[in-house]
């Protein structure tokens, strides 16, 4: 009766420790099951860190680089409405120029003092001819002589002297000898010429100064009556004029005169704005150039930007339907092995 005893209590000690060991061992299956699972969300946790790491460093170097590019974009803006602007004034210049027009007044019936007559006209036709800054009057010349009047020409030709000091007094006794007196007329005629003659040379002495002048000046007649008896009857005095380079004019021949003066000017400083609007225009072209390159850039940032979204969306896609397979598998006393990471070195 004691040995069934002890037999029964000997199995039944078995099947205890038998049970004990049972339990311990679906104890440390648990156990390695959780471990495992732990092990897989600490993964799955640092690769989303890793990731919103990357977002978050890529978004910081994009915005840098936007915030470059608007500031250089607003830079280049900001010359190019300068140097428009800059343009706009000098078109404003030159349409002021070609909208200049010169009103024709009544010289003829300025009635002076003898001796003033012809410089009241030059005064009048020269105002109302030429922009200021394009005359002067009175001038001084280096050899102390004083000119009546001195067109500032560029080089060539150089500014030119007009005198208005008509000797109107020969012109005067010529007209007033009677009809018929022979005598009269040739000794008046005689008295035009010598001070014609004279005139012709002061003017070529005093006025006519290399380097300094033009090579001509200008004879100012102050009645168109005046300059026709002279082409009319004394040729041999014109002849005289155009030999030393003093040119006899008229207020007609005068009018035309200044009014190719004036084109010239017209012409010399339109071509000086344009120097200017062509100088502008080609800082504007480089600095368009300069923005087309700018933009070029930008694009290519644009463009290394959405390559790198899609291959974060790549990734992200992966790592989703990976991690979607494994909480799909079921795990068993043995866990499977992982297979091994993707060879794309952006994932993490």
């Amino acid at each position: 009766m004691d040995l069934l005893v002890y037999a029964l209590l000997a199995i039944v000690a078995l099947l205890l420790v038998g049970l004990l060991v049972v339990v311990l061992r679906r104890n440390e299956s648990r156990q390695e099951s959780t471990r495992h699972d732990m092990v897989l969300a600490d993964t799955i946790q640092r690769v989303e860190r890793s990731l919103r790491e990357q977002e978050q460093a890529l978004t910081k170097v994009v915005h840098e680089r936007l915030d470059r590019s608007d500031k250089a974009t607003g830079q280049v803006v900001t010359d190019l409405r300068e140097r428009l602007a800059r343009i706009d004034e000098a078109q404003k210049k030159i349409g002021e120029l070609s909208t200049q027009v010169v009103s024709l007044q009544e010289i003829l019936s300025n009635k002076q003092a003898r001796g003033a007559f012809g410089e009241v006209q030059l005064n009048d036709l020269v105002v109302n001819a030429l922009p200021p800054g394009a005359y002067d009057f009175q001038c001084t010349l280096s050899n102390g002589s004083r000119v009546d009047c001195l067109l500032r020409l560029p080089n060539p030709p150089g500014p030119i002297a007009i005198d208005a000091k008509f000797p109107l007094e020969s012109y005067q006794l010529l007209r007033s000898v009677k009809a018929g007196d022979a005598q009269g007329l040739a000794g008046a005629q005689r008295a035009f010429q010598l001070a014609m003659r004279k005139h012709i040379g002061d003017i070529r002495d005093k006025y006519i100064l290399p380097g300094e002048t033009a090579e001509s000046a200008l004879l100012f007649l102050p009645s168109e009556a005046i300059y026709a008896e002279l082409h009319a009857n004394f040729a041999a005095v014109v002849d005289e004029s155009y030999k030393a380079r003093v040119w006899i004019v008229s207020p007609t021949t005068m009018m035309a005169t200044l009014n190719t003066v004036r084109a010239v000017l017209k012409d010399v400083r339109m071509r000086e704005q344009a120097g200017e609007v062509q100088k502008l225009v080609a800082l504007m072209l480089n600095d368009v150039r300069l923005l087309e390159k700018r933009v070029a850039n930008l694009r290519r940032h644009f463009s290394q930007t959405t390559e790198d979204m899609s291959e974060i969306e790549t990734s992200t896609t992966r790592i989703i339907g990976r991690g979607e397979r494994i909480q799909t598998v079921e795990l068993g006393d043995q866990p499977e092995a992982l297979p091994p990471p993707p060879s794309d070195r952006k994932l993490i």
